[in-house]
């Protein structure tokens, strides 16, 4: 159900919304001193229902960190891909940008900090994935931080939290950072 609320609410977002929180977003996460201080960054491509990565993506790579990327294997699994351009990007199973295979593989404890996707999540950074459980099997090898990005149009009430599911350090949304912890 709260799936399909999500999603309705991304239909109803005015063009442009997502690419303008994209922006922010990458401003309010690049301030942030968990990215000041992280060698190695996990971040996602954004695909058209959710917000535009490109600056953060293209922040990370210009600031000179290591970033890596997920590339689906499996149902339900990924694994981690080190990219030096988004040039090499090509799209993997599920629609979403990824990187070639040969790509270099990260170990997930090498990742000082993950930018984590979703549908929608809620204040207290309760995240609603889109229910194929990749990040929920994923994240739990990684020990750095963990930030939500969240456009502020899709903050719902309350999301239900699992006992497997990740406790996210802030929630960033293109009107500022929340702290969780």
């Amino acid at each position: 159900m709260l799936r399909r609320l999500a999603t309705e609410l991304i239909a109803l977002l005015p063009p442009g919304y997502l690419a303008h929180a994209g922006q922010k977003i990458a401003e309010h996460v690049a301030s942030l001193p968990e990215y000041q201080e992280a060698d190695t960054v996990f971040a996602f491509c954004g695909t058209d229902r959710e917000i535009d990565t490109r600056p953060i993506l293209t922040k990370i790579l210009s600031d000179g960190k290591r970033l890596v990327l997920p590339r689906c294997t499996a149902p339900g699994a990924m694994e981690a891909r080190e990219v030096v351009s988004l040039d090499c990007l090509h799209i993997g199973k599920h629609g979403i940008a990824e990187p070639p295979t040969d790509s270099p593989l990260v170990n997930p404890s090498a990742i000082s900090l993950c930018l984590v996707p979703c549908l929608a999540a809620d204040r207290n950074g309760n995240r609603l994935g889109h229910g194929g459980g990749y990040y929920d099997r994923y994240l739990p090898a990684c020990h750095g931080a963990a930030i939500l990005l969240c456009p502020q149009r899709l903050i719902l009430e309350s999301i239900p939290r699992e006992d497997h599911d990740r406790v996210f350090s802030a929630l960033a949304t293109e009107q500022g950072v929340h702290r969780l912890k």
